[in-house]
């Protein structure tokens, strides 16, 4: 799978608020849930762990904005995509 690269805003299906993404392969805390992205508030940034949005790929119905992408993020795809 190609994720996200951080910083890119989305809205999720049935959602109505842009969030950006800033992890991919996130444990949410409490759980023994991981999720293919967590993110926050757009454009409020994180503001605690009470706003953090965990979600999966198939969730994103529109992408306004892709994050910047490099070679660092392209051997991070790598990674993330060898421990998925």
């Amino acid at each position: 799978m190609k994720y996200y690269p951080i910083g890119t805003v989305v809205i999720l299906k049935g959602g109505n608020r842009p969030i950006m993404i800033y992890g991919r392969q996130q444990l949410q805390s409490g759980s023994d849930l991981v999720w293919d992205y967590v993110a926050c508030l757009y454009p409020e940034g994180n503001l605690s762990d009470d706003y953090n949005v965990f979600f999966q790929h198939e969730e994103v119905e529109k992408v306004l904005h892709m994050g910047y992408e490099s070679e660092l993020d392209e051997k991070m795809q790598e990674i993330l995509n060898q421990t998925a």
